[in-house]
């Protein structure tokens, strides 16, 4: 550490002993938080790793721990398993009374988004579809799996069962050029919309997509969709819980 960075620390440490504030994993936090509201850490900009911050701050790993977890908890922070922390923007959030394209959800909040999509076929009726979608053990739904993305961060895990009658084309369309909901609007405009929110945990394929801990949480939407009273899909959306937030408005 050098003497800039000596003086820039003692000082920031100093400051926090005349507001006493005691414990050092506050002290911690309150400098990571000063160096992300100066812009001196920028939005997406990777900060130093626990090991690097140990040795800078000459504190323990576990209060550095701490520190970040909080911080991540918080909203300040994003972390990414194997890849490192980094400097975040408000949690990304969504009416819990719309349905939204998650596309311009992402550029209204000034971001890019882009999908990657990793299975578009035509299955057999799932069991536990068959109440879900009031169709028939015979039948069959066109099925799609796909990774949506906010400035190169996966925010959302999309698994979606259509309705083949209302949606004829949609195994031949380029969902990595427009969404799913938005295609489905313009072919089959929806009369009736149902969300349900659970808790989840990832299961390792779905961790993996995300790139989380298969012990990280996630908040679950099943969305289920009607044109004239007649059901067009049933999704399941997956967002790892310290990137997303619903709200809503009674």
């Amino acid at each position: 550490m050098n003497t800039v960075q000596d003086n820039e620390l003692d000082k920031t440490l100093e400051r926090f002993e005349n507001n006493k504030i005691s414990p050092i994993y506050e002290k911690l936090k309150m400098y990571i938080i000063e160096k992300i509201c100066s812009r001196e850490w920028p939005v997406n900009h990777r900060i130093p790793s626990e090991s690097e911050l140990v040795k800078l701050l000459q504190c323990s790993r576990m209060t550095v721990n701490r520190a970040l977890r909080e911080l991540t908890a918080e909203g300040y922070l994003l972390r990414i398993q194997g890849v490192g922390t980094f400097v975040t923007e408000n949690k990304a959030h969504s009416s819990l009374l719309e349905i939204k394209n998650i596309a311009e959800e992402i550029a209204e909040r000034g971001n890019y988004h882009h999908s990657k999509v990793l299975v578009l076929e035509e299955i057999k009726v799932l069991d536990r579809l068959l109440i879900k979608m009031k169709l028939h053990r015979n039948d069959t739904v066109y099925s799609s799996l796909i990774v949506h993305y906010e400035n190169n961060i996966p925010i959302q895990l999309e698994r979606k069962y259509v309705n083949p009658a209302m949606a004829p084309t949609y195994l031949s369309q380029d969902f990595e050029r427009d969404t799913t909901n938005s295609y489905l609007v313009k072919v089959a405009p929806l009369s009736k919309g149902q969300h349900i929110v659970k808790a989840a945990m990832p299961s390792k394929e779905q961790a993996d997509l995300l790139i989380i801990s298969e012990h990280e949480p996630c908040l679950l939407i099943e969305r289920t969709t009607w044109s004239n009273e007649v059901i067009v899909s049933y999704s399941e959306l997956l967002y790892p819980a310290d990137r997303y937030y619903l709200e809503g408005t009674f």
